[in-house]
């Protein structure tokens, strides 16, 4: 079997199997994987001339674009990895793309796949992996400047070489400036990010390795942002008179927003476009690799870590029909209103300060028929009193929407700001978690027919720490209640054994079984009930068939796999009155079969065709829970937001030093809200563009984002979870995620 065979066999596995555990009220920023290459080792991927495009994200430009792979879409599921380890300990409330983008003080950027990720870390998912670029002898002067037709811009540099003998040096600049396609009134950037590296690196005289000590600091601020439409029964959206999808701005006008705050007790006003929404950190890390004896080699990394988060959302729940009796009035002016009045929740973490060390060593030798591996790694991860503060308040149904105050109505009623509920579903909790793990692996290449990989982690964790059971009426502080300590140790288990089969020279059969185990997270203590903590299986079986031939090659895979205890928090809205919100949390387990087909055709030169086609059924299991006095069980419903049929086709095509490519991506339909009676109709996501080399020092770009101009709009129809009569929603107003507009982006690259 070729490595071509490998590298989509762990793709294929990889789209239908890859999910992570997730708090609902986390933050959505996406955070998924680039498809690179993967080749049949222990190592991280490198770049191909055959990647894809599929970086593109059709929502941002903040990171990698996200998978659809039958399960709901994470907020940070996908780890990324720098130098060996993850970059944070965990997602929430730090998000990994505010300490790492992709840059060109990167080296190495690819895709650990699935199986060396439940080695090496115990988890089931993949990783985006990346290797800090080192100094060598010879000098090195990169960079990249990118924009785009909304005034985005990034610069991104990177110097690397030599000081002296056996001594070489590291330093980049990465600052990205993005309004995306919105026009805030309070700032003129969505995403804000700035990354600044250091390091130097120290060869030792006998030639039997180096040791490097890495220095990055990071800043970062984000804003997510929704689109006002128009629902109708067949599951399309229409824009309104004077709100255009993905350009009007939904958010205060002013970015200023009241909160009482969990700790002090006193109310306080956050600013959304300034130093209140910016996360910082520091971070050292100390690699190195060494020469053992009887050709054993060893790696190690040591960090320390030092940051403090900011955690900012806004979220719409339900839309209320305002009348002259409804008391509602203009914050500004005092006038009555009449119209629609969205209510939002304000979800905000002031900054919280974390402490991270990790280290991971790593032996391994590679014999005529074995590559064996044994490894350590260490993460301890300490949160002083992580808080959230929630506020609700009511805005009109509009572009820059007008704040409003509601008085004398018999629920929902504000301040004279114009917020109420001050920290119903509010958040807390302190503490560590603490991870200690051995694993191994090996390749083993039995016969010329038939190889063998398999491995295996054994991890001991601890988590420990306090949190609040007092019910989070309005009004709630940390003063309100006692903290009540929990202290839990956990052994784990995880690993993947997975084989190939050569019939033929060019066909064969594939096999792969992954097992991993988990228990919860200091997230999981967050809210005002005592986690139900058994134990999490994430078991994941697939078998496929392969054959390749020089000009097409196809991998068709079946997979099926299932996780238990799946956490959420639903904002939810009770549907026979609007004013009325409640916080829950849900346990339920999702099970997921699919079949997936790849094929890669190269019918004449210059030429490349990627298509790729995904079925899968992905369902709710035990998925029950109570709510404004009524029961509701969604066992067999389809998960919300995951089209059943994907579709991949991607055209390239290189002439000298042109390329010239394309990519379409489809969506089948996606239901919108929990009792599947609402949905959204199949959508396109499209990408072209075409690269030139000037020279060997200089390579332009344009891409084209959306160049259908759809404007699409995706996941969940916020305040919609209870819903079971469509009827009422034919022609309503709601609010809800899209994709981008059509975006012109231009991109200059150097290198001496």
């Amino acid at each position: 079997m070729n490595i071509k065979s490998v590298n989509k066999l762990h793709y294929l596995i990889a789209l239908i199997a890859v999910f992570t555990s997730i708090e609902a009220n986390a933050q959505e920023e996406i955070i998924t994987v680039k498809k690179d290459s993967i080749i049949p080792k222990k190592e991280e991927s490198k770049k191909s001339e055959e990647d894809r495009n599929v970086m593109l994200n059709a929502a941002n430009n903040t990171g990698p674009r996200e998978v659809n792979i039958g399960l709901p879409a994470s907020v940070g599921g996908i780890m990324i990895q720098e130098n060996g380890m993850p970059v944070v300990h965990a997602f929430w409330p730090e998000l990994p793309t505010r300490t790492w983008r992709q840059s060109v003080s990167l080296a190495k950027p690819g895709l650990t796949k699935l199986s060396e990720v439940a080695i090496t870390q115990g988890e089931l998912g993949f990783a985006v992996s990346s290797e800090t670029k080192l100094g060598s002898d010879t000098p090195s002067y990169v960079g990249n400047i990118s924009s785009s037709s909304f005034g985005w811009i990034k610069g991104d540099v990177n110097a690397s070489g030599k000081i002296a003998k056996n001594l070489y040096y590291t330093a980049g600049i990465y600052a990205n400036y993005d309004p995306q396609s919105i026009n805030f009134k309070f700032t003129n950037w969505a995403d804000r990010t700035q990354i600044y590296r250091a390091g130097l690196t120290k060869k030792f005289e006998n030639g039997k390795g180096k040791i490097s000590i890495l220095y990055k600091y990071s800043k970062s601020a984000s804003i997510t942002s929704h689109a006002l439409f128009r629902y109708k029964l067949d599951g399309k959206v229409e824009e309104i008179d004077g709100f255009k999808i993905g350009r009007d701005n939904y958010m205060l006008p002013n970015g200023r927003f009241k909160y009482l705050d969990i700790k002090s007790g006193e109310y306080k006003w956050m600013d959304a476009g300034g130093r209140d929404n910016e996360s910082f950190a520091h971070t050292v890390d100390i690699i190195g690799d060494y020469k053992l004896k009887n050709d054993w080699n060893l790696n190690y990394l040591v960090r320390g870590r030092y940051s403090e988060s900011v955690s900012f959302n806004i979220f719409p729940t339900g839309m209320t029909q305002a009348t002259p009796e409804s008391g509602f009035t203009v914050k500004e002016t005092g006038e009555v209103y009449t119209g629609s009045a969205n209510s939002m929740i304000l979800s905000y973490t002031p900054r919280t300060p974390l402490k991270t060390f990790m280290a991971r060593a790593e032996i391994k030798k590679k014999t005529d028929k074995h590559q064996w591996r044994f490894g350590l790694t260490e993460s301890l991860y300490s949160v002083d009193n992580f808080t959230n503060n929630r506020s609700f308040y009511y805005q009109a149904a509009e572009a820059d929407p007008r704040q409003l105050v509601r008085q004398g109505a018999a629920t929902g009623n504000t301040d004279a700001d114009g917020f109420y509920n001050y920290n119903v579903g509010g958040e807390h909790h302190n503490g560590f978690d603490n991870k200690l793990a051995v694993f191994g692996s090996d390749t083993w290449e039995i016969s010329d027919k038939f190889s063998l990989s398999y491995g295996l982690n054994l991890r001991w964790e601890k988590l420990k720490g306090d949190h609040y059971l007092t019910p989070r009426t309005p009004g709630f502080t940390l003063a309100d209640g006692e903290r009540t300590k929990f202290d839990h140790d956990w052994f784990h288990i995880g690993g993947s054994i997975s084989g190939v089969y050569k019939i033929t020279p060019s066909f064969g059969a594939l096999a792969d079984f992954q097992y991993t185990e988990n228990n919860g997270l200091l997230t999981s203590y967050s809210g005002n009930v005592t986690p139900n903590l058994p134990k999490t299986r994430s078991p994941l079986m697939g078998l496929g068939l392969y054959y390749n031939h020089p000009n097409v090659s196809v991998v068709t895979q079946f997979s099926y796999l299932t996780r238990n205890n799946y956490l959420t928090r639903l904002n939810l809205v009770n549907p026979t009155n609007s004013s009325q919100n409640q916080v829950e949390t849900v346990y339920y387990d999702i099970e997921t079969t699919g079949i997936t087909a790849d094929i890669i055709a190269k019918p004449f030169k210059g030429f490349q065709l990627h298509y790729l086609i995904t079925y899968q059924t992905p369902v709710y299991k035990n998925y029950n829970f109570n709510a404004f006095g009524n029961s509701y069980t969604y066992n067999n419903n389809s998960v919300e937001g995951i089209s059943k049929v994907l579709m991949e086709i991607d055209p390239s095509y290189t002439y000298k030093d042109f390329k010239f490519w394309a990519s379409f991506r489809y969506f089948s339909k996606q239901y919108a809200n929990l009792t599947n009676v609402l949905f959204f109709a199949p959508r396109w996501e499209t990408f072209g563009g075409v690269n030139y080399k000037i020279n060997d020092h200089f390579d332009i770009g344009a891409t084209v984002v959306n160049f259908l101009n759809q404007r699409g709009v995706r996941g969940s129809i916020s305040g919609a979870e209870l819903i079971t009569d469509p009827a009422p929603y034919n022609d309503r107003l709601m609010v809800g995620t899209f994709i981008r507009p059509f975006t012109v982006e231009a991109s200059i690259n150097f290198r001496f």
